[in-house]
């Protein structure tokens, strides 16, 4: 399964073989509100399941950063409350730029789960071309997923430290934190140093719809990502650097790039943790 998909393909798969309609998870989250589930509960693709970032995408905020990676417990029975089942596809979309829908799609992958795409445009893409919503909740059968973590490569703060130095660190964050001119959540400003700035902003353009594989293929390359390179990424809690994993994947790298989970959040906060500023690497 591709690890996006066109709200063409996906709307052609809901009206085929039951059997294998794709789950479908709603994962839409906003840092300043108003919250996910309001959005969900007014309109919604049909059958969709709603999953809030903080309670089943993540744990509690604490040492680990703000999102931290959530226990396999607990995506276990949030996935299988929505029915994910094991070898079964899942298509998962947001109302924005895609990168929280890239946290669920990592969180997936993660758990061993390779049958999981992102939606292209995601809700806007839907409503905007008249595709059915509905207000029902599901209530679908349990799912039999198994979280399996260890499919995706994860790196602590020394990893993070590690690669920065030896291999390429990617901050998907907006250039003005990562050059610390502003921080406006975490406890300093600034960047990890050796880290290169990829903003996640730029892997989608118009409407929200992701570039194509040779537009972020070039993009990388101008960041100086090698078929060779090895790759990590981090931004301020670990969840939209997940969309630069899935960009690195769209543009045609065929091994994952490592997922800082912790990220800025967690690196900040540790004041034994260097810092570097300004818009080169340090």
């Amino acid at each position: 399964m591709r690890s996006l998909t066109t709200t063409i393909d996906l709307a052609a798969k809901l009206e085929a073989n039951p059997s294998r309609r794709p789950v479908l998870l709603d994962v839409r989250w906003r840092m300043a509100g108003p919250p996910g589930l309001d959005s969900y509960r007014a309109g919604h693709l049909p059958g969709a399941v709603f999953l809030d970032l903080e309670t089943d995408l993540a744990a509690a905020p604490g040492t680990a950063g703000r999102h931290p990676l959530p226990s396999p417990d607990v995506l276990r029975a949030a996935l299988r409350r929505a029915g994910v089942r094991a070898g079964h596809p899942v298509v998962v979309y947001d109302d924005g730029d895609g990168s929280i829908a890239a946290r669920a799609w990592w969180l997936l992958r993660w758990a061993g789960h390779r049958e999981v795409a992102v939606l292209d445009g995601g809700f806007a893409a839907w409503v905007a071309q008249d595709r059915p919503l509905s207000t029902r909740t599901p209530e679908p059968e349990p799912g039999d997923i198994e979280v399996r973590p260890g499919s995706m490569p994860v790196l602590d703060a020394d990893d993070a430290a590690d690669l920065a130095r030896d291999g390429l660190l990617l901050d998907a964050r907006a250039p003005e934190r990562y050059r610390g001119e502003t921080e406006p959540i975490d406890p300093r400003a600034g960047h990890i140093p050796g880290a290169r700035n990829a903003p996640f902003a730029g892997h989608t353009g118009q409407e929200g719809r992701w570039r194509t594989p040779a537009e972020l293929a070039a993009r990388f390359a101008d960041i100086g990502v090698t078929a060779d390179t090895a790759v990590g990424a981090y931004c301020g809690s670990g969840v939209t650097a997940c969309s630069v994993v899935l960009a690195l994947e769209v543009a045609g790298r065929q091994e994952p790039a490592a997922l800082y989970a912790g990220s800025w959040s967690q690196w900040s906060a540790d004041p034994a943790r260097p810092v570097a500023t300004g818009g080169q690497p340090g």
